[in-house]
């Protein structure tokens, strides 16, 4: 893929307890372009393990809820 093929950006959610801002939550959102012919069903396969093979997602497990959402196109 080429490097202007693919961007994330990421949004927390912090909730404040006793005064202090906690975070509750991260949500990563992915932009992927494929090339035309791209085999999108390993592409979504690869998504779909996103927060269990995510080491941070690993390491906030319990604590914090870890969420995506991508938009795939061709082309």
């Amino acid at each position: 893929m080429a490097p202007d093929a693919i961007s994330v950006w990421a949004e927390g959610t912090n909730v404040v307890v006793d005064r202090i801002p906690v975070l509750t939550g991260i949500h990563v959102h992915y932009t992927l372009r494929l090339p035309s012919g791209a085999a999108r069903d390993k592409v979504h396969r690869v998504l779909d393990t996103h927060v269990s093979k995510c080491p941070t997602a690993r390491s906030l497990e319990g604590a914090v809820a870890v969420t995506w959402s991508a938009d795939v196109t061709e082309g």
